[in-house]
């Protein structure tokens, strides 16, 4: 499995002092569970960014996003984010808060 260390330690960071927060290897990286679902993760340097289905095609307009293929289909609701889309701690946050938006929609695993 291969992720960016830096950028996970910026999203623990974030999630710091969080109880309703796991740490989880999937998707060939390390994804961040909010009450057992997937919020955000990464692969390599690149965020996964679960937004849901309502949020997904406002989110992929939006600079350096991309349609999440991991599986070679798209997965509806999740986006790739490029490096260069979560360089500042503010870009960063703002794709947590979106995430977390969706996730907290959902009812506890």
């Amino acid at each position: 499995m291969s992720f960016d260390e830096g950028v996970a330690e910026r999203i623990r960071e974030v999630f710091a002092g969080r109880h309703d927060i796991v740490e989880k290897k999937m998707f060939g990286g390390l994804a961040f569970m909010h009450h057992g679902h997937m919020c955000v993760g990464i692969v390599n340097d690149t965020l996964m960014a679960r937004v849901g289905p309502d949020q997904y095609a406002k989110a992929l307009k939006l600079p350096y996003a991309r349609q999440m293929d991991f599986t070679g289909k798209p997965l509806k609701g999740f986006i790739y984010v490029a490096a260069k889309g979560f360089e500042t701690d503010k870009d960063l946050m703002t794709w947590i808060e979106r995430c977390e938006a969706f996730t907290s929609s959902l009812p506890p695993k």
